[in-house]
């Protein structure tokens, strides 16, 4: 039995990092096309309406890229990966950063506890070996703010709440092709998902500082994005509650 992986990365005026990364995650593809003959990994970049040269770059390299018509932001992009694998039947996604700062090497470590059948998403993060780019003290606060809240609201214990390195199986590809959250939607994927019953697991993953640019996410923006994903977090938790009691009554 062959099982079907898709790597989403999506992408937003990354020319300056999209070869590296496409380079890197090619090579990795190679290396268990030989080792794990029973897995097929393919790529899809999610081109999100750039305005720099991630389009001309993609048809000069003979790239697999979809171009939005629209900006449709993080989580429309992903979203977008996630139909596009829903429609083709892939077995599992990985989302993985168009920015660097994800290392394509960890591919059989965050599938494999879903070809087990142990879990049905897996997260690559920062916290456990403590390795690596770690972001700043500001950011790991409200990181672990974060990661206490879903807890209290989900009982699902996760460190790094916000890292956009995951994989899941083939009954989240379809949740999550109908059901995103799209500003800031790592945290609210794990906990959309977990309030639907989703087995969730962690593994010790270095990630590094992106190649080039800068974070879109601003110091005000970071209280906005703060204050938006704690209301969107307790929204879950209450409407789950609100139709547990309707089905109780």
């Amino acid at each position: 039995m062959i099982n079907r992986v898709l790597i989403i990365v999506p992408c937003y005026n990354e020319e300056k990092n999209i070869e590296i990364v496409v380079n890197n995650i090619s090579n990795q593809i190679s290396i268990l096309k030989d080792s794990h003959p029973h897995i097929q990994i393919d790529y899809i970049l999610i081109n999100d309406c750039s305005k720099d040269g991630t389009v001309s770059l993609c048809k000069r390299h003979n790239y697999s890229f979809l171009s939005l018509p629209v900006n449709l932001g993080i989580g429309g992009g992903v979203q977008a990966g996630y139909l596009y694998a829903s429609e083709r039947e892939y077995d599992i996604a990985v989302q993985h950063d168009g920015d660097g700062q994800h290392d394509p090497k960890y591919f059989l470590d965050v599938i494999t506890p879903i070809l087990s059948g142990e879990y049905d998403i897996v997260i690559g993060s920062r916290f456990i070996t403590k390795e690596g780019f770690q972001s700043n003290r500001i950011r790991r606060l409200g990181i672990m703010f974060l990661s206490t809240l879903i807890k209290i609201c989900t009982r699902t214990h996760v460190l790094d709440v916000t890292s956009g390195y995951r994989a899941v199986n083939r009954k989240f590809i379809e949740y999550f092709a109908c059901n995103y959250a799209q500003d800031y939607p790592e945290p609210e994927a794990i906990t959309s998902a977990a309030l639907n019953g989703a087995k969730i697991t962690e593994i010790p993953v270095i990630m590094h500082e992106r190649i080039h640019g800068t974070s879109s996410i601003s110091p005000l923006k970071s209280v906005l994005y703060m204050t938006k994903v704690t209301l969107s977090i307790l929204l879950h938790r209450i409407s789950i509650s609100g139709k547990e009691l309707n089905s109780n009554g």
